[in-house]
């Protein structure tokens, strides 16, 4: 089995003969480069190239499956694209979200996991509603993940989103063609100025804001040099689109309706008192699955 190159080294990809030895050298390659979870990337990327999913290219592994010569030149090709920390998603083009997969690339935020658990917050307020067709709205949708995980889990609601971007609207319009969803309805407009026909009349507002501090410079290179600024700084404290969801939302709710914002670690308290400054009720903040604040939820 070949040793694990140098950072300086280039693999030879002559070298890579099955899948096992290729996973093996592609693993110790990444994790060099920083990658966290570089083994998982390397599975993916291999299926990426051969057209597996993640427990296939395993199965290949210990089935000892070769790698086509053809095969092995664009598989260098994105290894070498990985290890300069460009993300995984913007490499396939896809991310996954809940149950969907997204069309992501430059210009466009690349959907989280704890967004997963952010946006259960919203399906289960709308599944609340006692309504034949509850509507919700996403303020600043980039990707469309939120907008379209509440209309494909809860299909008998109307969704509205919105964004902003000329380069992420490009990829949201994909996702949504994609989906098939026909309960959602998608907007090119500033959230400060969208849906005003829907005015007192929505059930849930739910956002992920840009909310990390014009000075506070992520330490992840694939956030830092590869997330539009547009979908991550939110002013000097990061909160200054918070508070445009916040009108925005009291605008359109009607009263016991819910608003919902994905927000940083530490800006729970700062958020509750922008909200009960705003005439909020009820505002809460919830932790995701690594215990660390992640939502704020209010009652109109």
């Amino acid at each position: 089995m070949q040793t694990s190159p140098t950072p300086s080294q280039q693999p030879d990809p002559a070298a890579f003969t099955t899948v096992a030895e290729a996973r093996s050298s592609i693993t110790d390659r990444l994790a060099q480069a920083g990658v966290p979870s570089a083994d998982v990337d390397a599975e993916l990327l291999i299926g990426h190239v051969l057209g597996l999913g993640r427990g296939a290219v395993q199965a290949a592994a210990v089935t000892g499956r070769m790698i086509e010569p053809e095969q092995l030149g664009l598989l260098e090709e994105i290894v070498a694209r990985r290890a300069a920390r460009e993300p995984l998603q913007h490499i396939t083009g896809r991310a996954a979200f809940r149950s969907m997969e997204l069309a992501v690339g430059p210009g466009v935020f690349v959907p989280r996991p704890e967004t997963e658990s952010v946006v259960q917050f919203a399906i289960d307020a709308l599944r609340a509603v006692p309504s034949e067709h509850p509507i919700g709205v996403d303020l600043g949708t980039g990707s469309g993940a939120i907008a379209l995980a509440m209309a494909t889990e809860v299909p008998h609601a109307q969704i509205h989103a919105t964004e902003n971007s000329v380069e992420a609207f490009i990829w949201t319009k994909q996702n949504f063609r994609e989906s098939g969803a026909d309960n959602a309805r998608l907007v090119f407009e500033d959230l400060a100025n969208a849906f005003h026909d829907l005015d007192g009349t929505v059930d849930v507002v739910i956002s992920n804001p840009p909310y990390v501090p014009d000075d506070a410079i992520p330490r992840d290179p694939e956030v830092r040099l590869h997330d539009p600024a547009a979908a991550l700084y939110g002013g000097p404290d990061g909160l200054d689109v918070v508070r445009e969801v916040s009108a925005t939302a009291a605008r359109l709710l009607h009263p016991g309706g819910t608003l919902i914002i994905e927000h940083g670690e530490l800006q729970g308290a700062a958020i509750r008192d922008i909200l009960t400054a705003d005439g909020w009720h009820a505002a809460a903040t919830h932790r995701d699955l690594t215990l660390r604040d992640r939502t704020t939820i209010a009652l109109r």
